[in-house]
């Protein structure tokens, strides 16, 4: 794996870090390749519990794609007279990336350290939880540089914020501070920039030591209530509840609750 993102496991946690600080964590190609990889690789590995999303430096999360390298491919596709391979990078990257987060089965948290623009800010958008920076900031940027939305981003703002603020944010594209974000449901918390690290990794150690069936139960229920009917969720609730209920970490829970214990998961 590139070292413009950084992976480690440990005691069931999968830290994925983008480390181009200097870039701002833009999205080259060998960035875009890197991170799906990763958040594949976690999305895929039952050891791992729980996903750390994070970033290296203090200015920012991720500002998008890297413009430096792709206004190059954009000049070579009008020579050629063919701009449509330079998206491409959409189906590529971008949605593997997010099929990986929503899709894991296993809570994700992003701590989001700074600017968050663009598929940035769609890739935050895809964790479970967002703990925030109080400097940190936000921004779809797409309008900006003449782009529609991509990274999920016109599936999840619309669920985090409604349709019609996410209309504003996408069509005046601007800077979106830490507090207005929490007020606005972006971020889930928001914490003082010094121990945004702390915290993070504090509460991603937590739910990596949960009941990890039930918390990919409550990401699939959350996911299919909000595109379905009363009664089709009340049926999923029924399936997922039934599994839940026959899982190992139940008795756990159960038992510790009786015994006046703090259960401790295995996540199965």
């Amino acid at each position: 794996m590139a070292d413009t993102v950084l992976y480690e496991v440990s005691d069931g946690l999968a830290t994925i870090t983008l480390n181009r600080p200097g870039a701002m964590n833009a999205l080259n190609v060998v960035t875009k390749v890197a991170l799906r990889d990763a958040a594949q690789a976690a999305a895929a590995d039952d050891s791992v519990r729980a996903v750390l999303l994070t970033a290296a430096g203090d200015r920012a999360f991720c500002v998008g794609q890297d413009l430096k390298e792709h206004i190059g491919g954009l000049l070579t596709a009008r020579e050629s007279g063919s701009g449509e391979g330079v998206m491409s990078t959409v189906q590529e990257h971008y949605n593997p990336i997010v099929r990986a987060l929503t899709g894991a089965a296993k809570p994700v948290v992003a701590a989001v350290n700074g600017v968050a623009a663009g598929a940035g800010f769609g890739f935050a958008l895809a964790a479970d939880y967002r703990i925030v920076a109080d400097t940190a900031s936000f921004n779809t940027s797409f309008a900006g540089v003449a782009l529609t939305a991509d990274s999920g981003i016109s599936w999840t703002l619309p669920r985090v914020v409604g349709p019609s603020r996410a209309a504003d944010l996408l069509l005046f594209p601007r800077s979106i501070s830490a507090q207005d974000a929490y007020e606005l449901g972006i971020a889930n918390r928001v914490v003082p920039a010094a121990e945004l690290a702390g915290e993070a990794l504090k509460l991603a150690r937590s739910l990596a030591e949960g009941p990890t069936l039930a918390y990919a139960a409550l990401k699939e229920s959350l996911a299919y209530g909000i595109s379905h009917s009363l009664e089709e969720t009340l049926e999923k609730e029924d399936e997922l509840q039934t599994r839940a209920g026959s899982s190992e970490d139940h008795v756990i829970a159960v038992r510790a609750f009786v015994d006046k214990e703090k259960p401790k998961f295995v996540g199965r």
